[in-house]
């Protein structure tokens, strides 16, 4: 680390802008060597700031070189302001005034990809959160609003499509013969919203009439070779429009529509107003190229950046701070509409165990922070799944206080009163408490205080008085600068299953229910229920109500009966996964004590009564047949043994297809779909069941399994079955398994995505020189490193291997600190995030957390970006 570390921003330090700025008019001459930047700022001081003598302070970055400014008509002299830690200062100015500004960047040169930079041919932007500041001097901060008239030069011959935010008013050429286009967006914006796309594009269009008659024209851009795979994303953006026109009485607002995708992208898109950019990996799809995944992927990221329309522009935040205000409620959104347009229950499987798996380790490690943060060094530390996924729950809890209508006439009245408004989290909660006439001050906790809740339930029953008790407690463990925690407003959804499956009624304060929601809110609360004719089998935390640890000691004739029969179909995939838990961890103490491992496992049963039974959705049943994840099991361990845990899933999979492996047969063959491929909900789970039935029947050590294995891939035509058959042959180490991962490769070398796909799957393949495997893809010919996705996909693969990346000798541990070095100067953004496996060095076995350890110090000796210094000294405090 530096001599001088970079200090923290606190919430507590708030002020409002000293200056506004009522419009922004851009001028872009863009080159291939550099780029001129005009910008004409509209400025005055802010009549709410308590000082009314503040020198004007802007934000810039050190890849910005001032040309000249000007305040109003007189050109300033260098004497005049002064460049300090990349800020422009002028001390004397009028109260009302234009600056113009013109700078120098050079966008080909940048790596960091924030602000204006190149993607292969084309010129684009990513400014969220503080890249605008990496184009020219400005306010960089969300609540300064402005006007935005945007004009962009170019040869057009080169770039014959120049885009930014809002309407095109004026198109001509210039004196020296270039073309120039001028946009202007009328609605204010802070800077994190401005876009910028210039190149060689395709383009696909579309209309979309709105709910007052209005015809939207709809625009998807890529490079020429990749205009063939955008329809499905433009149908997925009338969807879309149409939905949040019916749930939430939202109307798009703009003539125009426009998303361009991008290969070179630090994130996977952003909502900048009326021209979202996209990364190509959640825009372009195709049958033969795109798995379900992807297509459902694709879905739901076109959505919740068009969502962001009204939650996050029209709305939005105040500050850094106030983050998951318009990524949190955008989540919930994107996850309401995926949830009416597929299986409700499958998406709410889906959702909650990547949070148990990502957000719950996120919560235990050193970066745990609430949804509303109340410091940071670097904002893009924070594009956190505690901000999104976690901040998407608390929005959901305050659904299920309110019910549908009470949350739709709060999230009416939020748009109403803050359009046109840079806000906070306290300005959503109290439109939802005005609505509604409640009180949700104590819900409010859940904004400022970090960590995962665990909440403990034990329960009695009286038979004479037919009275069914539960006591509940809760406690948040303590957290990195919050040692002790205030109880939290918990919304509980509880209901009573019977011996034979049957819901059982009861009366809870006053009224008959079979389905319930319990208020807890005190350290320790009893909740009775009278009129309970029988000793229930309590179904707690319905529909995963709150982002909770869950501890009841359910036996396991208990968690049978709630997997194969308890009418909330959430809860039966969360008593397999318990099982599977109990069942995993007893293999774990046997592996760690040298014992022969068990060869019983009463998933057996729960399994077979799942695969009988064809009146259960196919998706649903894949859901609950894949075992805890290895990262699921290490996120719930006191200390984490990796090889441990990857044997004891090994045996228990094994088991298991072994068990069962005529009915995977079976379910294989009964879930094949016949006609072209479509990616509609029944046949996405027709496949997710077939591709998951075929895994456990190869794992039964079947050679027909094996070979139907290698005939799916070679006769797939569609990428979901060629590359799930592709996986199951390589993770299970078949004699094709060399020949096919080749002939993959040669196949869709010439599709970036696919390639992609590839080199994650040969980075996780276990192999004994597993980590020399994963050097030489990084020095593979269709590998660049410049490409955040490609990067991602080799270490993420990495990540997976067990062997390679876990290996007593630190190797695997010294590769990764090796590409966070190497990745801190090109590109701060990506670095920080390869941090995250390192990080939870202190919950590791002791072998492993030394050589961990040892490695965050390495990396720390350097001199360190912002973004990475904050995570490895949090990490190593």
């Amino acid at each position: 680390m530096s001599e001088q570390n970079p200090s923290a921003i606190y919430l507590k330090d708030y002020k409002v802008p000293e200056f506004l700025i009522d419009k922004t008019e851009l001028t872009f001459d863009l080159d291939e060597t550099q780029t001129i930047v005009t910008s004409r700022l509209h400025l005055r001081r802010n009549p709410e700031s308590n000082s009314a003598t503040a020198p004007l302070v802007l934000d810039g970055g050190e890849d910005v070189k001032l040309i000249g400014v000007a305040i109003d008509t007189y050109e300033l002299p260098k004497e005049e302001y002064s460049l300090v830690n990349d800020k422009l200062i002028i001390t004397a100015t009028p109260n009302e005034f234009i600056l113009t500004c013109e700078t120098l960047i050079e966008p080909q040169n940048n790596t960091k990809l924030e602000g204006l930079y190149r993607s292969s041919s084309m010129f684009c932007t990513q400014c969220e959160a503080e890249g605008f500041r990496h184009i020219t001097y400005y306010l960089d901060r969300p609540d300064v609003m402005s006007v935005f008239t945007t004009t962009i030069i170019g040869d057009e011959s080169k770039y014959p499509v120049m885009l930014s935010n809002g309407n095109e008013i004026e198109r001509g050429k210039t004196e020296e013969g270039k073309t120039f286009v001028t946009w202007n967006d009328p609605f204010p914006k802070p800077a994190y919203l401005f876009a910028l796309v210039a190149g060689d594009l395709n383009v696909i269009n579309d209309t979309f009439v709105t709910m007052s008659g209005r015809e939207v024209a709809l625009q998807i851009y890529t490079e020429p070779h990749n205009i063939d795979k955008v329809d499905f994303a433009m149908d997925s953006l009338k969807r879309s429009m149409k939905w949040d026109e019916e749930v939430y009485g939202r109307e798009y607002d703009l003539d125009i529509f426009m998303i361009v995708a991008v290969d070179d992208f630090n994130m996977g898109a952003m909502e900048n107003k009326g021209l979202n950019i996209f990364n190509s990996s959640c825009l372009l799809a195709s049958p033969k190229t795109t798995t379900d995944d992807a297509y459902l992927r694709v879905e739901a990221v076109v959505a919740h950046e068009y969502f962001h329309n009204w939650s996050g522009n029209r709305v939005t935040c105040r500050d850094w701070f106030q983050l998951s205000l318009k990524e949190g409620f955008t989540v919930f959104r994107d996850q309401s509409f995926s949830a009416d347009t597929h299986s409700s229950v499958v998406k709410r499987v889906e959702d909650v165990s990547f949070l148990k798996t990502a957000q719950f380790a996120e919560d235990a490690g050193p970066m745990a922070h609430p949804i509303r943060p109340a410091s940071f060094i670097e904002i893009s530390n924070f594009y956190t799944l505690t901000i999104y996924e976690k901040g998407s729950e608390v929005v959901r809890m305050i659904h299920t206080l309110l019910g549908e209508e009470g949350f739709r006439k709060g999230s009416d009245l939020y748009f109403e009163r803050h359009d046109g408004q840079a806000v906070t989290c306290d300005d959503f909660v109290a439109a939802m408490e005005d609505a509604n006439d409640v009180d949700l001050s104590q819900f409010k906790r859940w904004y400022s205080q970090a960590g995962t809740p665990r909440v403990t339930v034990t329960d009695e029953y009286d038979e004479a008085s037919k009275t069914y008790r539960l006591h509940m407690s809760q406690m948040t463990p303590p957290t990195p600068g919050q040692p002790t925690k205030l109880s939290l407003h918990i919304p509980v959804k509880v209901g009573l299953v019977s011996a034979n499956n049957e819901p059982l009624s009861f009366v809870y304060e006053g009224n008959t229910h079979d389905e319930t929601v319990l208020h807890l809110k005190d350290a320790e609360q009893t909740f009775v229920f009278e009129n309970v004719t029988e000793q229930p089998v309590p179904s707690l935390l319905r529909e995963f109500s709150a982002p909770v640890k869950l501890n009841y000691d359910y036996s396991t004739e208990q968690l049978l009966q709630l997997m194969s029969g308890d009418a909330d179909g959430f809860n039966r995939w969360s008593a397999s996964q318990q099982l599977a838990v109990n069942e995993l961890n007893q293999l774990i103490v046997q592996y760690q004590a040298g014992q022969t491992l068990s060869e019983e496992t009463q998933l057996l049963k729960g399994f077979a009564t799942l695969l009988s039974d064809k009146t259960l959705d196919p998706a649903m049943v894949a859901l609950i047949l894949a075992l805890p994840s290895q990262a699921y099991m290490s996120e719930l361990a006191e200390e984490i043994d990796p090889h441990g845990i990857k044997a004891a899933r090994k045996h228990l999979r094994e088991l298991i297809a072994k068990g069962l492996e005529q009915e995977f047969k079976v379910a294989y063959e009964t879930n094949t779909t016949d006609g072209p491929y479509e990616a509609t909900a029944e046949q996405i789970a027709k496949r997710s069941l077939k591709n998951a039935a075929l895994a456990y029947w190869v794992a039964a050590g079947s050679d027909e399994a094996a070979s139907v294995a290698v005939r799916q891939y070679r006769n797939a035509d569609n990428m979901t079955d060629q590359f799930a058959a592709l996986s199951i042959i390589v993770n299970f180490d078949l004699p094709e398994a060399d020949e096919l991962l080749n002939a993959f490769y040669e196949q869709w070398k010439h599709e970036a995505l696919v390639v992609i796909k590839w080199l994650m799957l040969s980075a996780a393949r276990e192999q004994e020189n597993g980590l020399a495997n994963v050097k030489s893809l990084m020095e593979h010919p269709n590998f660049d490193i410049k490409n955040p996705n490609k990067l991602r996909a080799v270490i993420g693969g990495l990540g997976q291997n067990t062997q390679a990346f876990h290996n007593l000798d630190g190797s695997g541990y010294a590769f990764l600190a090796d590409q966070i070095i190497l990745m801190n100067k090109r590109n701060p953004q990506i670095a920080s995030r390869l941090c995250t496996p390192l990080t939870r060095w202190q919950r590791m076995e002791p072998e492993l957390s030394g050589l961990m350890k040892a490695q965050l110090e390495r990396i720390a000796g350097e001199d360190l970006s912002k973004d990475v210094y904050e995570v490895v000294s949090k990490s190593l405090a």
